[in-house]
């Protein structure tokens, strides 16, 4: 795992994949959520992970249900940037229809 600071973002790389995120929202969501985005990158390990569109209004946002190594099954928000780089946004516990959606899928 590397993991470097540019002033608020974290850049990280997990299996060849890049990832960054804001550091005061990482703490925020760990406060709120109980959900560490050094964790939430797993979900992209998950093989049987489910994608699906997350979008507010004008970001194309997508959401990622899937497995943590822990065997946690996350929800995580993300925008796919420059050089497929996720941008995370958000992670938090599946809730049960999301539950639902991974495991029929």
């Amino acid at each position: 795992m590397c993991i470097y600071n540019s002033y608020m973002d974290l850049y990280s790389m997990l299996d060849g994949q890049g990832f960054v995120w804001d550091s005061d929202k990482a703490a925020s969501n760990a406060s709120r959520h109980g959900v560490r985005f050094e964790q939430a990158r797993e979900v992209f390990l998950d093989q049987l992970a489910r994608y699906e569109d997350a979008s507010p209004q004008e970001e194309a946002r997508q959401a990622c249900i899937g497995l943590t190594t822990d065997y946690r099954l996350l929800y995580v928000v993300h925008v796919v940037r420059e050089g497929d780089v996720l941008r995370l946004i958000s992670a938090r516990i599946a809730e049960p229809a999301e539950r639902r959606r991974y495991e029929n899928d």
